[in-house]
């Protein structure tokens, strides 16, 4: 153990190998690029040897550090998963999810009587997210994106693709002006999402109409906003049937069309990279897996 050097030079030869950078592994660890020096200092003296060549613009390994950084990646990487282990076991029966508004609103809440039924053990605590989490700083277990999957540093398990499809109040369509084909949709208002405003123009295009003869209506931030403002009869919004079949059920919203625009953009169930499942996570897993996809192929 005498042999052993400091913790906090290991943390800092580690963030400065990886960034190349003391000014990075300064902003990373909370301290200064001087501390970050020092720190470095005293485990080349502690080693006796140079594990970094210092340029004007960046540091660079030495073949000494080259060796070194390996094995220490390696302890890192066993002490967070260690952590993580002891974490896990004390949240077994707690579970903290975030997740993105129109699948939390018009899919999960209309199920989780279900899966409080099954697991009553279950705490269940979930806040709505359109972004990504920072899994080392919240205090979330499990999350539920939208989009290509393209994300690191975390598993991820697919759930479903988004398909959409134009929806509405049945009762803003007056008499006088039936929706019979697409076309009819140009009597009224479209709703949108901000910064997706080309899903109404693909599916607009997709069935050989001109968006420019449409009237174009709100505009909303998220999905989950513009199928609500379906609901209220503000006008027709694209939604995914499978995440509106409650409204649906109820009467509250039609599909008006079978026509569906395929988008590049899926839902999926992620959690932090080399992290230990608790029970409760495995538990909403698997109920979600199989409430998603009853019948996988």
């Amino acid at each position: 153990m005498n042999r052993l050097p400091p913790l906090n030079a290991l943390k800092s030869f580690e963030s400065a190998a990886r960034h190349g950078s003391f000014n990075k592994a300064a902003q990373e660890l909370f301290v200064t690029p001087s501390a970050i020096s020092h720190q470095i200092k005293t485990l080349e003296s502690f080693l006796g040897l140079e594990l970094f060549r210092r340029t004007k613009r960046k540091v660079i390994l030495t073949e000494a550090g080259e060796e070194y950084i390996e094995p220490i990646k390696k302890v890192f990487e066993l002490i967070e998963m260690a952590t993580n282990d002891v974490l896990s076991k004390q949240k077994q029966g707690s579970l903290h999810l975030a997740v993105s508004p129109i699948f939390l609103n018009r899919w999960l809440m209309p199920r989780l009587g279900d899966f409080y039924a099954k697991h009553p053990e279950i705490e269940l605590e979930i806040s709505s997210s359109v972004g990504l989490i920072n899994f080392d700083v919240a205090d979330i277990d499990m999350a539920v994106y939208f989009g290509n999957g393209e994300w690191e540093d975390v598993e991820q398990h697919f759930l479903k693709p988004v398909i959409l499809a134009p929806v509405c109040n049945p009762k803003i369509i007056k008499n006088d002006l039936p929706i019979n084909t697409p076309e009819d949709m140009r009597f009224y208002p479209l709703l949108h999402v901000t910064k997706r405003k080309y899903e109404w123009h693909g599916w607009l295009e997709q069935n050989d109409l001109d968006p420019k003869l449409f009237r174009r209506g709100l505009m909303f931030s998220t999905g989950s906003l513009t199928a609500g403002a379906a609901v209220q009869g503000l006008g027709i919004a694209l939604a995914d049937p499978d995440l509106i079949q409650p409204d649906v059920e109820s009467g509250k919203l039609v599909v008006l069309f079978e026509q569906h625009l395929i988008t590049n953009r899926s839902f999926y169930l992620v959690y932090q990279k080399r992290r230990s499942m608790t029970p409760a996570m495995k538990a909403f897993k698997n109920w979600m897996m199989q409430e998603i996809q009853p019948n996988p192929e």
